[in-house]
Formats: structure tokens, C-alpha cells, sequence
């Protein structure tokens, strides 16, 4: 067993989330965090909502309320849609927690003693209307390497190189469109060159990465330079160092903080567990594939996986790991680790490509978007997860239509796995009202055939699933559920209508409802909705696929309470084949899915064009 930590990307909490966000981060990381449960692995998931920064500050002042109480108003949407997908998150809680604020100061105090912060006078864009700040992320303008016209004060979407603003050619504000003013002002910075050699070496381990991550994290490597760690701004954790801490306009940077919360979420966890030291298994634990080992001996061995899209490889394949590595003494400059010990770096970086959108980038500005909450008043959750599982963006850029939607939902749901689970349960409720048993005469080459298939699924599924290739794993597993229809098709228990034949139509079906149970145990950690409708029409009882919970705590610091998404799920099946045990009960079936009307098409594109 391994301690498997599942880094789940945090969620700006300046709106709601839409179908291409969760399509990156969300649904791909709990299909791999339920597989992993169900295989015996002890599982971390942990995230939250990413509340500080500029963004943020601005649009509360164009709302007239403050940050906090903008953050509030959107982590409590994004929790109630996380939990309307099934995200098995152990913790999913936010950045505007107490523990999360001493977490972050901890290891900038820890990276600046051991010499990898350090002051730095530096140009910062300002707005000359209004004096404030203006974030690297909202000044956009022609990137001077690569002569993109879009690119972003930080880095440039094209060629994928980290910028300052002040090197963009014409640039401007995204905010009001005027021409930035450009002041001397004092920061700390993170000197990633100090911290290159680590992560090369570290890079040079890292096996069965998606060859797009690791190729584009080496080449960032080339030229890496010292990069800000602290903003002129309000709104955010303070400079845990004497003549900063108390300052109103200093903070530490976003990017900074946010990626510092996979480790606080953990601590928060384990804190809340009531084991406050639950955290170090996952963290300080030996990396089995290559990454830190423990000063402090903990044993076992961690692994830790970050999913994300791919805007944000750079914050998790260097970024991160130079933080790491920094806090934990391994840079060119030495150093102790702090307090927390040394801490793993990523086994893994699974990022995502884009989702669009009817051909279209998405764009809440532009209306080109379906928001989680919006899209799960209307359809089911799981027909979300199929989709994204079976078409998403996973190692290309993917274009979601409502036309492929309904077709995957009618044709591949409705049509294939819902059609299996209805035939198969309604003809053993109606013809025995119970499980059959199997003939005493034994089972056919045909019948062994189609169990054999089923059973060579976990392995196949499992594996695919464990290296991060979800579309071929559902596609293994439907070729299952396609096995079967063929088997029932071809064996025709229907026609079975004499005495005599009862034994035969009871194998036969006794088959076809083994291999539903089995084909639903491998579509469980993408479809967990409709998997545990199916145990139950199996006669099954109890919980087959774990639910999230949306809990109310307070927070453990004395600052305000807030929601968070937990849950228990050390309940539920196991990634096996479990013999059905003959006279369970069977009742009439519920149909699995629902079948979409071909008018959702146009009714879609229509509220599109409004």
C-alpha cells in the first residue's frame, strides 16, 4: 500500500467554475483518487478555493464588497458544484484560513533563512487613474520573444516563457486599457537559478510523465531568473519578517500562496482528523518513484500527484518543486530544512489540455460558456464525467459540442451500459425474481469467454487508470459492456420459453448480471452516480461509491467558519470481481440514465447566442 496524495488545482474564487475548469482538474483527479481507494492505496485528496490577489480586490471594489466577503460568496458556489459532480475530496477548503496563512509564512520564513528570497528592487506597474497596483496577469501586451500579440505580464501563452511586465512590447491594461506606469519598488524574490541544478536533476527522474509536461518543465529550465514572491497589494498573507508583517501594502504574491495550499490543505486535514501529524505520510515519507526521503526516518513510501490545465505546468513542474526544494535545504546555497522536515517533491505533474467550446475558447465575458451548476440543473453529473473521461482534453486540445454530448449520452450511456443493465436486471426480476443460479450442467465456452473478459478488465482498467490514461481505461471498460450486449444478442435468453430451458436462460443471465457487477466496478471511479444505482438494482446494499459531504466547521485558528467538502471513503467496493451470490432479491429496474432529446441541441446553441 502507498500513501498516494492527489494535489487537486485550487479554483480562483472570483466566479463560478464552468465545464472547461473542471474538465482539467476536477473530474480527472477524483476518477484517479476513487481507483486508487478501490485498489487498496491510502488516498489524500485534498484542494480548495485560491482567494487572494489583485483579481479579486478589483472585482470586489466593482461589486462594493469587500474580499473576504466576495471570496465567501464564491467558495460556497464552487463547493456546492464540486459536490454536485461526486469529488471525493478528503478536505477541499480555502486559502483564507488561519492554519493556511501560518502554513505559507512558514516556508517563506524557512526559504528566506536558508538564502532562497531575497530583496530585490524591481520596476511595478501601477495605474496611473487610480494608483493601484496593476497584477502581471492583467497587463497584456506583444511578448518580446516570440512576438505574440496576447501575452500576459507573467508569461506568455505561446511560447510558454515566464515575462515581467515590463518586457512586454505596448503594453496595456486589461483592467481600463491605459498605458501602464512603471515605479521603482521593493520585493522579495524566489532565486530560482539557485535552484536550477535540484530541478534538473529532479526532472531527469521523473519516468512515465505526458512527454508535452516534462519536455516544455525542461526547456523552462534554459533560463531561469529570480522571480517576484511579493506584491504591492492589500489583499492577501502578510511578510512574516520584522519592518514587513505589519505593512498594509505588502503581501506575498498569489501564485506564491496558492501553491503552498496542497501542503496546508494537508495539515488542515490531518489537524481535523485528530491526528496532527497524519500529514507527514504523504509529505515526508519516502517517494517510492525518486523524490525526497524523510530527515525523520518516517516510514512507507509517498507518492504525490497535481492535477491541473495546462496554463499552470509552470507553477507545478518548477515553480513548486523549486519551493520545495528550497524550504528543504537542497539548493546550490544548502540550508536546513524548517520545522516541517524535507518535504517530497512531485511523483507526478498530470496536466490536461484545453476544453472549448463549440469551437470557441471559453469566455464568461463573451458568453461562450456553460457554468457547472448551470449544466447540472439540466443533465446528470455522470453524463458530464462520461463526456469529459471519454472525450476530454486529456493529452489534445478538445472541442465539446452539444451535438458529441448527446450523442455519447444517448448513443454510449443510454444506448450501451444503461441498455445492458436494464435488459439483463429486467428479464432475471421478471423470469426468477431473484439472481439465478447456474446450471448444474456447467457453464459454455461462450459463457466462460465473456467472464473471462470481464476479469481481465481490472487489470487493464487499473493500469490505465494508474498511469493517467483515463480515455483508454473507459474505453476498456465499455468494450466490456460491448462484449456483453454482443453475449446476450447472441444467446438469445428470450427465446428460452420452455421448462426445460429455464436452466440455460437462468446461466445465461446469471452471466450476463456477473459481468454488469463487474463492468460496474470498473465504470465506478468515472461514473459514481449511476454505479451506485446500479449495486442497488444488483440487489446490492449499503454504499458502493462514497459520496462527498459539505460540512460547516470553524475554523481551527478562531477565524471565520466556512464550508468544506470531506468525506468518508474507506466505504465502498473494492477493485475486484465479487462472485453474485444466487436468490438476491431482484426488483423491476429503474432506467440508469436518461435519454436527451435532440432538441437540447438547439435549445443549447440558442441560449448561446443570446
Amino acid at each position: 500500500m502507498s500513501h498516494v496524495l492527489a494535489a487537486v488545482a485550487w479554483p480562483y474564487a472570483n466566479g463560478p467554475r464552468h465545464i472547461g475548469h473542471v474538465s482539467g482538474f476536477g473530474v480527472p483527479s477524483d476518477v484517479f483518487s476513487r481507483y486508487m481507494r478501490m485498489a487498496g492505496h491510502d488516498v489524500l485528496m485534498v484542494s480548495g478555493t485560491d482567494e487572494h490577489g489583485t483579481p479579486i480586490q478589483v472585482q470586489a471594489d466593482a461589486d462594493g464588497v469587500t474580499p473576504r466577503e466576495l471570496a465567501d460568496r464564491y467558495n460556497r458556489v464552487i463547493v456546492e458544484d464540486l459536490h454536485g459532480l461526486g469529488l471525493s475530496y478528503d478536505l477541499f477548503t480555502r486559502t483564507t484560513t488561519r492554519n493556511h496563512y501560518a502554513v505559507v509564512q512558514e516556508l517563506f520564513e524557512g526559504m528566506h533563512r536558508n538564502g532562497y528570497i531575497v530583496p530585490k528592487t524591481t520596476m511595478g506597474a501601477i495605474s496611473p487613474s487610480t494608483g493601484r497596483t496593476l497584477p502581471d496577469r492583467y497587463i497584456e501586451g506583444t511578448c518580446p520573444i516570440c512576438g505574440y500579440d496576447s501575452a500576459r505580464g507573467d508569461q506568455c501563452d505561446n511560447c510558454g516563457n515566464q515575462l515581467d511586465p515590463i518586457d512586454l512590447i505596448d503594453p496595456k491594461s486589461r483592467i481600463n486599457g491605459e498605458t501602464p506606469k512603471f515605479v521603482e519598488t521593493e520585493h522579495f524574490f524566489l532565486d530560482l537559478p539557485a535552484l536550477a541544478d535540484v530541478l534538473r536533476q529532479w526532472l531527469d527522474t521523473r519516468e512515465g510523465w505526458r512527454p508535452n509536461v516534462l519536455r516544455f518543465s525542461r526547456n523552462l529550465l534554459d533560463d531561469l531568473q529570480p522571480r517576484a514572491i511579493t506584491r504591492d497589494l492589500e489583499w492577501g498573507v502578510p511578510i512574516p519578517l520584522d519592518g514587513w508583517r505589519d505593512r498594509p501594502d505588502k503581501r506575498i504574491y498569489v501564485w506564491f500562496d496558492a501553491v503552498i495550499g496542497y501542503l496546508s490543505a494537508s495539515i488542515e486535514w490531518a489537524r481535523r482528523s485528530g491526528d496532527p501529524e497524519a500529514w507527514r505520510k504523504y509529505w515526508n515519507a519516502k517517494d517510492a518513484e525518486g523524490g525526497v526521503p524523510s530527515a525523520d526516518g518516517v516510514g512507507g513510501d509517498a507518492r504525490g500527484y497535481y492535477f491541473m490545465g495546462k496554463d499552470n505546468i509552470v507553477f507545478h513542474s518548477v515553480i513548486w518543486p523549486a519551493l520545495l526544494s528550497g524550504y528543504s535545504g537542497e539548493g546550490s546555497r544548502d540550508g536546513e530544512p524548517g520545522r516541517l522536515g524535507r518535504l517530497n517533491l512531485p511523483t507526478e505533474v498530470v496536466s490536461s489540455e484545453y476544453l472549448t467550446m463549440e469551437g470557441k475558447k471559453f469566455s464568461s465575458s463573451r458568453r461562450v460558456v456553460i457554468y457547472v451548476r448551470d449544466f447540472l440543473e439540466r443533465y446528470d453529473a455522470d453524463a458530464l464525467r462520461y463526456f469529459i473521461a471519454a472525450a476530454g482534453p486529456e493529452s489534445n486540445d478538445t472541442d465539446f459540442t452539444w451535438a458529441e454530448f448527446l450523442r455519447r449520452n444517448n448513443d454510449e450511456l443510454v444506448a450501451g451500459w444503461g441498455n445492458l443493465v436494464n435488459r439483463s436486471v429486467s428479464m432475471a426480476a421478471k423470469n426468477f425474481g431473484a439472481i439465478p443460479p447456474v446450471d448444474p450442467a456447467g457453464l459454455t465456452e461462450a459463457d466462460e469467454a465473456l467472464l473471462a473478459v470481464a476479469r481481465a478488465g481490472f487489470a487493464t482498467v487499473g493500469d490505465l487508470i494508474a498511469r493517467h490514461r483515463q480515455k483508454q481505461a473507459i474505453g476498456e471498460a465499455m468494450r466490456v459492456v460491448a462484449e456483453a450486449n454482443r453475449y446476450l444478442s447472441e444467446q438469445a435468453p428470450w427465446k428460452l420459453k420452455g421448462e426445460d430451458d429455464k436452466p440455460r436462460m437462468g446461466t445465461i443471465l446469471h452471466v450476463a448480471l456477473q459481468v454488469v457487477s463487474d463492468a460496474n466496478t470498473l465504470l465506478t471511479p468515472f461514473l459514481p452516480h449511476s454505479a451506485q444505482k446500479v449495486h442497488e438494482l444488483l440487489g446490492g446494499t449499503g454504499v458502493h461509491a462514497p459520496m462527498p459531504v459539505i460540512e460547516e466547521v470553524e475554523d481551527l485558528d478562531g477565524g471565520p467558519a466556512y464550508p468544506v467538502l470531506t468525506g468518508d471513503y474507506t466505504v465502498g467496493a473494492r477493485w475486484e470481481s465479487v462472485p453474485l451470490e444466487a436468490g438476491r432479491p431482484l426488483a423491476a429496474p429503474k432506467p440508469v440514465f436518461r435519454k436527451l432529446d435532440p432538441s437540447i441541441v438547439d435549445e443549447e446553441l440558442a441560449r448561446l447566442a443570446d
